[in-house]
């Protein structure tokens, strides 16, 4: 069954059912479905990649206005690379002028554009737009747009080891010191608080070698919704699902209840 499609105004709507004051700060996504989507429309995997993009403006236009502060979009793996050429290829262009074309936007609308992942590993070309883009929007103080591209949780998690055993060896670090908070710090993520809220889309239930660490109490939204049919509404569908939980990082309610009632 089609799932069917709100105008703007029902969807601010259900927007106005968010409560502003327990929003999630740091939403991540693992946007999958692209070639489910175009295989279910006969179409070729990059007209699915194309479509997908269209829900990513949809997001982040519905996160800045909205209030999250923070973004970070599973765009490219590191195992992406694995692909056939011409589908990496062709992701890779449409990734170049998905930069070009919202460097404007993100300009108007005062967001931060950032990325983490092997980045060298991208194209010179892709890489040059990225990282001037990236300079471009630096002042950007409503939101920040985090990309994951060329990204590997587990290949993070062990340059950061290897960070820390230099550091040790060299004197700046003890290893008495070293704690969950003093590691983090060495992540590519370090400038951002970790995500309070992860959608996957399609339905899969995995993490994909994505923000391993950072998710350790991470709230988890599983939709089957294939990533090109993502909509606004679906967005605020997920907020409010987040809403109804009790976050407790390992403690009862009663002393999450204490917490609060200290403030």
């Amino acid at each position: 069954m089609r799932k069917s499609v709100k105008n703007d105004n029902e969807v601010m709507d259900l927007a106005g059912k968010v409560d502003s004051e327990n929003l999630p700060e740091h939403i991540a996504i693992i946007m999958d479905g692209n070639g489910r989507w175009a295989r279910k429309k006969l179409l070729s995997r990059i007209k699915g990649h194309e479509k997908g993009i269209d829900a990513v403006r949809a997001v982040v236009e519905a996160c800045r206005e909205i209030g999250i502060k923070y973004l970070t979009l599973y765009a490219f793996s590191i195992e992406n690379w694995q692909r056939p050429a011409s589908e990496v290829n062709a992701l890779m262009r449409l990734l170049k002028n998905y930069l070009l074309k919202e460097r404007e936007n993100l300009l108007k609308n005062e967001i931060q554009l950032r990325a983490i992942g092997d980045l060298y590993h991208l194209p010179d070309n892709v890489r040059e737009t990225l990282f001037q883009i990236i300079e471009d929007t630096k002042s950007g103080d409503k939101m920040n747009l985090i990309l994951a591209l060329s990204y590997g949780s587990r290949r993070e998690i062990v340059n950061a080891a290897l960070l820390i055993a230099r550091d040790i060896r060299e004197g700046k670090l003890k290893e008495e010191d070293v704690t969950p908070e003093v590691f983090s710090r060495y992540l590519t993520t370090s400038p951002f608080p970790d995500p309070d809220l992860l959608i996957r889309t399609s339905g899969e239930l995995r993490l994909s070698n994505f923000l391993l660490w950072q998710l350790a109490y991470t709230e988890l939204y599983i939709t089957p919704t294939l990533w090109p049919d993502f909509t606004k509404e679906d967005l605020i569908k997920a907020i409010q699902d987040y809403q109804k939980r009790e976050r407790r990082f390992g403690m009862t309610s009663d002393q999450i209840s204490g917490l609060y009632a200290k403030r």
